[in-house]
């Protein structure tokens, strides 16, 4: 599989399928999607950044560098306490995989160790990718083998993961994220939901790669989940200078655990009080957090955004609202309690159009 990655930072056991899939505009996949068939059956035609837009990422990485790096520098260490030097990152692709090597990079700085690192893909609804799980396995200690990803959203992928390694007893299925804000797991760099500025752009920070893909008539039996190579976007490829921006942030101290308050709402209680104030029945039209907030504006049909109160003139949502206002997608002061969720983004129900 190709991408504009370091083939030493990361194996990708990923088909290549570029060329073979045409990309669908977000409106056309969404109605798809809404009529039954599945996201990973097509592939989205990429956003292209306006320059207002770009100016926006950059503002993000400007403000958001130093506490990326410092979750990246505190996830590391929990990893590194668990597992010790045999620790096999496997990232879920494509938003694990900037992650993944982040956390080979601060292990490497940090403790002189050079640990595996692993891209492999994990679909909702279509769990993981078992050929990928058995590759690693023919290679690694499985009690050496830890997932990681970028965000916690509602829990989705957190859900899948366990549900797909009900199968692999042998493997730990914990997933270690940067930020938690549904505050679902202990293995995170911090329970804010801070703005991890790779989740505001998407090949073009990841690799050039597509998100990942499955179909029978492309994906055989014995083959690893696809995903494309976007050459066309090599001049606007940012994904080296992203990872050379945090690491050049990675904290000499880190900060005191960030424990969850108590009574803290969990991801999945804000989300059913959002579908029960809107009449939502499918809570995957739900996506709460910067980093899944930003994914419905950039790859689906948005319907509106709900903001914190306590956010809404807050730096890290500027790249939100320049989003919306580019796609003219309305936005409001939630009113419904988003517990550590800074914004949410609400697909929109295209039968009701």
């Amino acid at each position: 599989m190709r991408s504009s990655y370091d083939p030493r930072e990361v194996t990708l056991l990923l088909k290549d399928i570029t060329g073979l899939v045409e990309p669908l505009p977000a409106e056309v996949r969404e109605r798809k999607i809404q009529s039954g068939t599945h996201y990973c059956e097509m592939l989205p035609l990429e956003y292209r950044p306006s320059q207002r837009y770009m100016l926006a990422y950059q503002n993000a990485l400007d403000h958001y560098a130093q506490a990326t790096a410092t979750a990246v520098a505190v996830l590391a260490e929990r990893l590194y306490r668990k597992k010790g030097a045999s620790l096999v990152l496997v990232s879920l692709a494509r938003a694990g995989i900037p992650i993944g090597i982040l956390l080979r990079r601060y292990l490497a700085k940090t403790y002189l160790t050079e640990v595996p690192h692993y891209a492999i893909s994990i679909i909702r609804g279509r769990g993981i990718d078992r050929n990928a799980i058995d590759h690693i396995l023919a290679r690694h200690a499985p009690e050496s083998i830890q997932f990681v990803d970028g965000w916690t959203g509602k829990g989705a992928i957190l859900t899948q993961l366990k549900e797909a390694l009900a199968d692999y007893p042998q493997l730990d299925a914990s997933l270690g994220v940067l930020s938690d804000p549904g505050v679902l797991t202990q293995l995170c760099g911090t329970h804010e939901d801070i703005l991890i500025p790779s989740s505001c752009l998407n090949a073009t920070v990841t690799g050039l790669l597509s998100r990942t893909f499955l179909r029978g008539d492309l994906i055989g039996p014995e083959d690893f989940h696809g995903a494309a190579y976007y050459a066309q976007l090599e001049p606007e490829d940012l994904s080296e200078a992203f990872l050379h921006r945090i690491e050049s942030c990675f904290p000499s101290v880190l900060p005191p655990d960030d424990a969850p308050k108590a009574g803290e709402p969990r991801g999945p209680e804000t989300v059913q009080a959002i579908a029960a104030y809107y009449g939502i029945q499918d809570i995957n039209l739900i996506k709460p957090g910067i980093g899944e907030a930003t994914r419905v504006l950039l790859r689906r049909v948005p319907w509106r955004v709900l903001v914190h109160p306590d956010y809404a003139g807050a730096d890290e949502l500027r790249h939100i609202y320049q989003l919306a206002r580019e796609k003219e997608v309305p936005w409001e002061l939630s009113p419904v309690p988003l517990g550590n969720y800074k914004v949410c983004g609400l697909i929109k129900k295209l039968s009701d159009v």
